[in-house]
């Protein structure tokens, strides 16, 4: 059984013009019979001619099998010594050496200077024995110059194509890195968008929505009346919002006075509010501020509790049965304690329909302050279901940082 040989890898079209330049050029010194030296082993002139070809050829080869050309062309310029040598073959040489260490992997790059470097030193060293004279130092020098000096230059230029390929890697990965970031934080000022709409909005459009469903389907003049009141109302202050919502998305350049972020303050004034929209569907609300002093907090504390109530209230107004609706506000040592109660079962009246974004928004407000929130039916210990939302939120300083 036999195995192909493999085949040696098709050369570069740059390194075929450098191999015929070379082989042109140490055919040009032959023909005029400009030789190194005289009288070698093999003195015959055609003798010039085998190292010079071989070599020729190794350059060919010098960037697609480095490995192999330098072997090659190091028995090559061996050979060229016995004969009465051509410059073109050293100065191919070289060449040789400088792309064994420049293409060639990255182990033989480290080892090609080592040992071109022991071989100038063995080979001034035998000269200087052999001979005991100055010629054997320049011996040595020459013999540098064309090997271990073409193997520092190969190494220090492949150094810096390394290192400048390293720097546009990073240069890549800052790049991507940056275009991360700035895709997170679109999506976040697009969910904080989100949550501020909902928080605006939402309240005042379940209001107009369970009214206008108890106008159509009560025929009473006076509830009429009062259902459009309610719905003017909450139309006049909805539109409002959307444009203070809208002010703050134009252009930064815009010279337009900063919005007051919502507190705790507007508490009051907010379950106010709910309760005449409250009323068709017979609830009532009550804030029971158990806190000692009402000082301030920090501001994204503040607007994340009034945030909470604000939808807890909407969600009250859309599914709750009538009943009473409570808000309870507690502060511990560390923490703000935000609970609304409301009663939980079937609801005679109108009701409004409900996406769950309001839940999702209350849960991403306290996981950015890195609280603890829950909301779901419990029972009151009379063996009453009531819905609870509650919220524990952190007063740590650090809250500024993290929003």
């Amino acid at each position: 059984m036999t195995f192909p040989r493999p085949a040696l890898p098709r050369p570069h079209r740059v390194d075929l013009l450098i191999a015929v330049c070379g082989l042109a050029g140490g055919l040009l010194l032959w023909s005029f019979g400009l030789y190194v030296t005289h009288d070698h082993v093999f003195g015959q002139r055609w003798a010039t001619l085998i190292p010079l070809t071989v070599m020729a050829a190794t350059e060919a080869l010098r960037r697609t099998a480095p490995r192999f050309a330098l072997i090659v062309a190091t028995l090559a310029i061996v050979g060229d010594q016995l004969t009465n040598g051509n410059l073109a073959t050293v100065l191919m040489f070289t060449d040789v050496v400088y792309a064994a260490v420049l293409y060639g992997t990255p182990a033989q790059a480290r080892r090609i200077p080592y040992v071109m470097g022991l071989i100038t030193v063995t080979t001034t060293v035998v000269c200087l024995v052999w001979w005991q004279n100055a010629i054997a130092l320049l011996v040595g020098a020459l013999t540098g110059m064309v090997s271990f000096l073409p193997a520092v230059t190969g190494s220090i230029v492949r150094n810096h194509r390394n290192a400048a390929e390293a720097a546009r890697l990073r240069a890549e990965q800052t790049a991507l890195l940056a275009e991360m970031d700035r895709a997170q934080a679109v999506v976040a000022e697009r969910a904080r968008m989100a949550r501020e709409l909902h928080d605006m909005v939402a309240n005042h459009l379940s209001a107009i929505a369970i009214h206008s469903t108890a106008a159509l389907s009560l025929d009473d003049p006076g509830t009429t009346r009062q259902a459009l009141t309610v719905i003017r109302e909450n139309s006049v202050a909805g539109l409002e919002e959307m444009r203070r919502l809208i002010g703050l998305l134009r252009d930064s350049g815009a010279k337009t006075e900063p919005a007051a972020a919502p507190t705790l303050a507007a508490l009051d004034a907010l379950v106010a509010q709910a309760g005449p929209n409250g009323d068709p569907a017979g609830l009532t609300f009550v804030l029971d501020d158990t806190r000692e002093s009402a000082g301030a907090l920090p501001a994204p504390v503040e607007l994340a509790a009034y945030r909470i109530v604000q939808e807890a209230l909407t969600n009250a107004l859309k599914h709750a049965a009538p009943g009473e609706v409570r808000i309870t506000l507690a502060q511990g040592p560390d923490a703000l304690s935000v609970q609304v109660t409301s009663p939980y079962g079937e609801r005679p009246g109108p009701t409004a329909p409900g996406s769950g974004a309001g839940l999702v928004g209350m849960r991403e407000r306290v996981a950015l302050l890195d609280g603890a929130f829950e909301a779901g039916p419990v029972s009151d210990g009379e063996g009453r279901k009531r819905w609870r939302v509650r919220a524990e939120l952190p007063m740590d300083r650090n809250e500024e940082d993290r929003t």
